[in-house]
């Protein structure tokens, strides 16, 4: 009886995307409520106020985004956001900005490793 290969580190399997995604979003989350407090659990849901453009029956009930909506959505999803606001508390020494660019972060990592992303310009999810 032989004993099955271990694999190298070169070989052995990397970790899926969402749960390195699922995990910065929480890491994320974290960071902000330790520097702006439980407060960071009610802004995490923020950037989901785009959706609320584009709710109508015309196109909420199909998954799809009503394309006036797409804009904003697409704007608040988008990785540079974060990353912008993060640089701007940073360079101007503010927690508070700080702890909304951590939670801006948490919720666009939080909704890639769900497997939401950014829209189409009609207003689908892109795959």
């Amino acid at each position: 009886m032989t004993a099955a290969p271990v694999p190298s580190p070169r070989t052995a399997p990397a970790v899926p995307r969402r749960v390195v995604l699922a995990v910065v979003s929480l890491a994320a989350l974290a960071g902000a409520i330790v520097l702006i407090g439980p407060v960071a659990l009610a802004l995490w849901l923020l950037p989901d106020v785009a959706l609320l453009l584009g709710i109508n029956r015309e196109f909420g009930d199909q998954g799809r985004l009503a394309p006036r909506a797409v804009p904003a959505y697409n704007a608040l999803h988008a990785l540079p956001g974060p990353f912008v606001l993060g640089a701007i508390a940073a360079a101007t020494a503010n927690p508070f900005l700080a702890g909304l660019a951590l939670v801006w972060l948490s919720h666009v990592t939080g909704d890639r490793a769900m497997g939401y992303g950014l829209r189409t310009r009609e207003g689908w999810q892109r795959g």
